[in-house]
């Protein structure tokens, strides 16, 4: 095993990793709360005053350092995600001029730490996810550094506790030498409710949470092999970054690489080639997709009634009512009498009421806004 290039470890016995939090998106089904110009990593949905985004710097304390952590965010959330991370230096706020999904994302930030430190290691972790058990999560994170070290593609599994088909899975092998770490098999993509139990029996599956670690050498090289146009692409930006011809490059660049998720883009080839690895984790995982599971996953009142915002008065008022979700942000009093299982959420401009069970389906509503000219709700 080669010899790292930085100290791994300070203090209290502190790992030392550079984070990637690729922080964007617009959780449509998360409206009319989330919207494309505050989506939903920078709103306080974790039960505390702290956004998402707050909340995945906060768990990444003992692994790494504002100085090691970058995000890599649109330009017009640039400024929000500054407001809320003062701590991080401002040159670790990388901005990507328009989405081009995750890979272009991951990859820019993966060059960035590359021309810092050639081998270093890296893990890239959503911002958007909350984490029930965050020590438990820092343990399962350090196990697949061990495995970036040793040169594997890692992802961060998550144990199934049901038949999910909103979720991709991870198709597993044995474990290696005894030991956390398995070979990943195979991406599987969103199955069908009969295909999922059979996952959920198999013990052979995991649900991908999109959380990666590996070394940046071996995965730009990877990224080379399989993606060569978008590794040219990054390369010529990376080449720029910190000059003054930075932005000229990164406006040029940009646009014309491919829109691909690193998913497709890299690591189901690189899994067929046998370079992916995976650690199980068990940690109360949840990546926050929609009013409903937001409702499961926060402290609800002896009625199951879960409330966001609504904090000073007028507040909320639930008279005989149950398994409600209520996010209260206009200001207005929200009342409710002898209703169960809905959803509703009180915006300055919108109000939303539906069904707990139709959560999945609001990101109808944000389609049917677009298709009416309508952007200025979305």
């Amino acid at each position: 095993m080669r010899q790292a290039s930085v100290p791994w470890r300070f203090g209290h016995d502190v790992l030392m990793l550079y984070a990637v939090i690729p922080a964007g998106g617009s959780g449509t089904r998360l409206w009319p709360l989330s919207r494309a110009g505050h989506p939903k990593f920078l709103h306080p949905l974790t039960g505390s005053t702290r956004s998402l985004l707050q909340a995945t710097v906060d768990r990444l304390a003992p692994l790494t350092t504002a100085e090691r952590t970058l995000v890599v965010t649109g330009a017009a959330h640039v400024a929000a995600v500054a407001r809320q991370l003062t701590g991080l230096p401002e040159e670790n706020i990388l901005v990507e001029p328009s989405p081009r999904d995750s890979c272009a994302a991951i990859a820019l930030a993966a060059a960035v730490i590359a021309a810092r430190d050639p081998e270093a290691v890296m893990g890239s972790f959503a911002a958007d996810h909350l984490i029930g058990q965050p020590d438990r999560w820092a343990d399962t994170v350090r196990e697949a550094v061990r495995g970036a070290e040793r040169g594997l593609l890692m992802t961060v599994g998550i144990t199934p506790t049901r038949a999910e088909t909103g979720y991709g899975y991870l198709e597993t092998g044995d474990p290696v030498d005894g030991g956390p770490l398995r070979p990943v098999v195979e991406f599987k993509e969103k199955p069908e409710a009969a295909v999922a139990e059979a996952y959920l029996r198999s013990g052979r599956h995991l649900w991908n949470a999109s959380m990666f670690v590996w070394r940046v050498d071996v995965f730009l090289a990877e990224l080379a092999r399989q993606q060569p146009a978008l590794h040219a692409g990054i390369s010529a930006i990376a080449a720029a970054w910190g000059t003054p011809e930075q932005d000229d490059v990164l406006g040029t660049v940009w646009p014309t690489l491919p829109k691909i998720s690193v998913d497709y883009a890299v690591m189901e080839g690189a899994a067929t080639a046998g370079r992916v690895a995976t650690v199980p984790g068990d940690f109360g995982w949840n990546d926050v997709g929609d009013f409903h599971t937001l409702g499961e996953v926060l402290p609800a009142d002896e009625r199951g009634n879960v409330v966001l915002g609504g904090d000073t008065k007028p507040g909320v008022l639930l008279h005989d009512s149950d398994d409600l979700v209520v996010v209260a942000q206009s200001g207005r009093l929200v009342a409710a009498l002898g209703v169960r299982d809905l959803i509703v959420v009180d915006t300055h401009d919108a109000v939303l009421v539906c069904p707990r069970d139709r959560a999945q389906d609001v990101k109808k509503l944000v389609d049917d806004l677009k298709e009416r000219g309508e952007e200025g709700h979305v």
